[in-house]
């Protein structure tokens, strides 16, 4: 699978750590940065995540940043992303079944980098449960008037 993974600089080494794990299970990742740990805005980064999964140059994303709700947000901002903050396994599944995340946040000062594998891999392995659930999720990016 492809995917994109983007970080903040309180991410940079979890990020890097993450991608390293997830090219050998495999995936073909596409850092979007940050790349040092110089202060950078996390809403540049989960912008560019968004542009990049909504241009269809990756099939799910990773955004991270240091308590993972700021990425969240910003990725969320896009109305084609559907980004959960998760921070253990079935949350991640769940986000996957019920709403067709096609990214999760991760906040890399909150769990260890062991969760957030267990958190990626349940992300990756869940299809979406569509039925019931495609009729909600389809008015995720159109507000009632």
């Amino acid at each position: 699978m492809r995917i994109s993974i983007a970080s903040d600089h309180a991410a940079v080494a979890f990020k890097a750590a993450l991608a390293d794990w997830l090219r050998s299970e495999g995936h073909e990742i596409d850092d979007l940065g940050t790349d040092g740990e110089a202060s950078v805005d996390y809403p540049d980064f989960g912008y560019k995540l968004a542009a990049h999964l909504a241009a269809g140059k990756a099939e799910r994303g990773i955004a991270i940043c240091g308590s993972g709700i700021g990425i969240s947000i910003a990725v969320n901002r896009h109305p084609e992303m559907r980004c959960a903050l998760v921070s253990e396994p079935l949350s991640a599944a769940l986000s996957r079944e019920h709403n067709d995340a096609n990214v999760i946040a991760l906040g890399a000062r909150l769990i260890g980098i062991e969760m957030a594998k267990a958190c990626v891999t349940a992300f990756l392995a869940t299809p979406f449960g569509g039925e019931r659930h495609a009729r909600r999720v389809g008015k995720l990016g159109k507000p009632p008037v």
